[in-house]
């Protein structure tokens, strides 16, 4: 029996880089997941070290990324709501269907000061950090754990 796909929602402050990076890396599991990004107060646009870091690194073509508001996605039933910064975790919305919720944090490469080698080294390095992270979402065991035992295990991704 085959299972539609988790819709999958990672929310940040800005919607520029750490969630678009989440997103970007679980589409590639488009068999398991429908990945949508949003931020609680959206940047303008992403911000292009982190679509340089996705395409060069990565080799994820992300030039339809746009930072996208929360309330886009407020009637939107997902199975799982993922913060990836402290503010998103705070004041992160009540989600209709009782998703699994859980925090995911990664420090703010927008906020890194210094040369254009620190600063995108910074961005690599969250890139990776969430990349990991997305990876082992992608493979747990989905048919052999119940919505407690899941709830947990995303969880504990978190510290990873």
């Amino acid at each position: 029996m085959s299972r539609a796909p988790f819709k999958t929602l990672f929310l940040c402050t800005g919607n520029q880089a750490r969630s678009l990076f989440a997103e970007y890396f679980l589409r590639k599991h488009s068999d398991l997941f429908e990945a949508y990004s949003a931020g609680l107060s959206p940047q303008t646009s992403p911000n292009p070290i982190a679509l340089e870091i996705l395409a060069e690194n990565f080799q994820i073509d992300a030039s339809d990324a746009r930072s996208k508001s929360w309330e886009e996605f407020r009637d939107v039933h997902f199975d799982f709501v993922i913060t990836l910064c402290d503010d998103a975790q705070e004041t992160c919305p009540t989600w209709p269907g009782q998703p699994i919720i859980a925090h995911w944090s990664s420090p703010d490469p927008s906020t890194t000061e210094g040369d254009a080698e620190t600063i995108r080294h910074t961005f690599w390095i969250v890139a990776e950090q969430i990349r990991r992270r997305v990876d082992l979402l992608a493979s747990l065991p989905f048919g052999k754990l119940d919505a407690l035992r899941l709830e947990a295990e995303t969880h504990a991704i978190g510290s990873q």
